[in-house]
């Protein structure tokens, strides 16, 4: 990973039409957009493609859900846990972890408002 661009800011409120699929299509790989808040969490997308650093979240637990390519998620304990698309995985608060994508990868993570992306 060289340059991961994220944005905070909310891109659709209620009763909006969220055409996922079509703006994962225009992503580049390492941007994470914050697409929408249901009620204390938020829905990111991203697109990776290469590997992230080791990182936890103190507080909040993280779930990942693959819409197209392949995430690898490493564990501190061992282990690694490969996603396709249409699986999720929810990775506890204070669990160190990356994730890894071979090829470019979009994935929706839900998580609180109050997560920092990159990790505590």
């Amino acid at each position: 990973m060289t340059d991961y661009h994220i944005e905070n800011d909310v891109k659709f409120d209620f009763l909006q039409l969220i055409d996922v699929a079509k703006i994962a299509g225009e992503m580049q790989p390492w941007s994470n957009r914050l697409l929408c808040r249901v009620n204390d969490s938020v829905v990111r997308l991203g697109v990776i493609h290469g590997e992230f650093h080791w990182h936890k979240h103190d507080l909040e637990d993280e779930f990942f859900y693959v819409l197209e390519g392949s995430l690898l998620i490493d564990l501190d304990a061992g282990g690694t846990v490969e996603l396709q698309p249409g699986q999720g995985y929810t990775v506890p608060k204070g669990k160190v972890h990356r994730t890894r994508a071979p090829s470019r990868t979009a994935i929706l993570m839900v998580e609180t408002a109050t997560v920092t992306p990159t990790g505590d």
